[in-house]
């Protein structure tokens, strides 16, 4: 019997820091490489940018808090401290509330754990991204294997909650090899694992590498059996699939990125960072500059504000929500809606007979079989908004 995880009316924030030691050739985040940063301003910044946003989702408390990169990990502890106490102060913290933050696994980061943690973060999700030293060459990573998971063993001698994220299907990577590295992973015994098959996105390194011949992923079918391998593993380990790239053991899911999946409220401040209020969809200003300089010119770094149709809502709730194992709730994304859900029953109907859908009352989901289809499923089920004279 699948458990459904009781939602919550509680905000989720997510503090964007935008800056790198190095950009990735796979990477197409909101990320920068600077020779250097002025944190005084940053800090400053970033709390008028929180306080903004607090002003206009008043009467909420945080229920997560995610600081996400870019790499955070280089944040000083005393930046991320002042962000906290002034979230703290303008909204309050659930009880149990959640503090991530990400880290690359260097032993210069490692080095400050412990004072990110008597910051107030109580988690951390660690970009392992492979166990081979090769792979991390290959992914532009700056550390190796040994540095990554020395980090690991002091994250995990310092956090309450710690997740790693690996990335698999890559070049030349034959499904025995993944296996191996995979039981490696599970073998740390975090409780949590994120785990993304490469994909090629536009403006990166790769992508170049991609269009000049010089770099082949895995074939469909080779990526299907890697894909159906790497779920038996993990549900195997006790942390199966509780979305369709993240693992974990029951109850030590993310309850940041539920938030997202689950179409609640969530404030996004500093460079690029989006979110969703009440409805609205808020975009802060991407590039680090253009981003500091609104803060000061306006109090806050927000670039846009765009009401959304009930039908754009319904729709990005359904595209999310189809991404976890216990699905959504019809009920509730027709009311999101203005009436109807906008699903194609006759779909639905055509794809539970195929296994791949499972529909129980007004619970909807794709099934174990079905997600390996997620990106095919996706749009038969999903209705278009009509079109109006």
């Amino acid at each position: 019997m699948r458990t459904v995880i009781t939602e919550s009316d509680d905000l989720a924030l997510y503090v964007h820091w935008p800056f790198c030691v190095s950009k990735c050739p796979y990477c197409d985040f909101n990320s920068h490489v600077r020779a250097a940063v002025d944190q005084v301003a940053w800090r400053d910044a970033l709390i008028a940018d929180l306080r903004h946003e607090a002003a206009l989702l008043p009467g909420r408390r945080i229920g997560s808090v995610f600081f996400g990169g870019g790499t955070p990990s280089l944040m000083p502890p005393a930046t991320v401290a002042a962000i906290l106490d002034a979230a703290s102060a303008a909204w309050g913290f659930a009880p149990g509330v959640e503090i991530t933050l990400e880290a690359n696994p260097s032993s210069v980061e490692a080095a400050r754990f412990a004072d990110l943690a008597a910051a107030g973060v109580n988690r951390v999700s660690l970009g392992l991204q492979s166990l081979d030293d090769r792979a991390l060459h290959f992914l532009g990573r700056a550390h190796d294997v040994a540095e990554g998971v020395a980090a690991l063993g002091v994250a995990q001698s310092v956090f309450a909650r710690v997740s790693i994220d690996l990335i698999y299907a890559r070049p030349d990577q034959p499904l025995v090899a993944w296996q191996a590295e995979l039981a490696g992973a599970l073998a740390f015994g975090t409780e949590h694992i994120s785990l993304y098959q490469l994909t090629i996105e536009p403006g990166t390194r790769f992508a170049t590498e991609a269009l000049a011949g010089r770099l082949v992923l895995p074939d469909q079918d080779a990526a299907a059996d890697i894909f159906e391998t790497t779920r038996a593993m993990t549900a195997a380990a006790g942390l199966p699939a509780y979305e369709t790239s993240n693992h974990a053991r029951p109850g030590a899911e993310s309850r940041h990125n539920l938030t997202y999946w689950r179409y609640r409220d969530y404030a996004g401040i500093g460079p690029g960072a989006h979110g969703r209020r009440g409805g609205l969809a808020t975009v802060r200003h991407r590039k680090p500059e253009n981003w500091l300089a609104a803060v000061a010119r306006n109090g806050h770094g927000t670039q846009s504000e765009e009401p959304l149709a009930p039908h754009d809502r319904a729709t990005e709730a359904l595209l999310m929500g189809l991404r976890l194992a216990e699905g959504i709730d019809l009920a509730r994304i027709a009311m999101l809606a203005g009436g109807v859900a906008p699903v194609d029953a006759k779909a639905i109907a055509r794809l539970s007979d195929l296994g791949l859908m499972a529909q129980t009352g007004d619970r909807l989901r794709v099934t174990e079989a079905g997600a390996l289809l997620l990106d095919a499923i996706l749009p038969e089920v999903v209705q278009d908004a009509p079109v109006t004279a």
